[in-house]
């Protein structure tokens, strides 16, 4: 259930990115929404840990700025691999990755266990 509902906050968070950010459009329809947020998570658990390990020194470098960098390419390669997601550039995407990565951490707190 817990895989379910971070599922979905991907989803509300990509809507809200192409709501509020100039330059990332997705399409209106629910089933294309959902589908950017399934691509968008396996993305996110297939190809950002290959790029945390590559990128580790620019991370150091950074104190951990360059995670946004990272989030931002994990949007592009989103929007790379879909034609419902389109992202005009790089300033847009980490701007989109800023708010993905804000509503999933809000929600992972609100959907935090109390057995921690």
């Amino acid at each position: 259930m817990n895989l379910l509902l971070r599922f979905l906050l991907n989803a509300v968070g990509l809507w809200l990115a192409a709501r509020f950010v100039d330059g990332i459009t997705l399409s209106d329809e629910i089933t294309s929404i959902l589908f950017v947020a399934l691509i968008f998570g396996l993305v996110n658990a297939i190809v950002r840990p290959i790029a945390l390990v590559l990128s580790l020194p620019a991370l150091f470098l950074s104190l951990g700025l360059f995670i946004l960098v990272i989030n931002a390419a994990m949007l592009g390669v989103t929007a790379w691999l879909t034609d419902a997601l389109t992202v005009d550039g790089f300033v847009p995407a980490v701007l989109g990755a800023v708010v993905v990565s804000v509503i999933s951490w809000v929600g992972s707190n609100l959907l935090t266990d109390d057995d921690k």
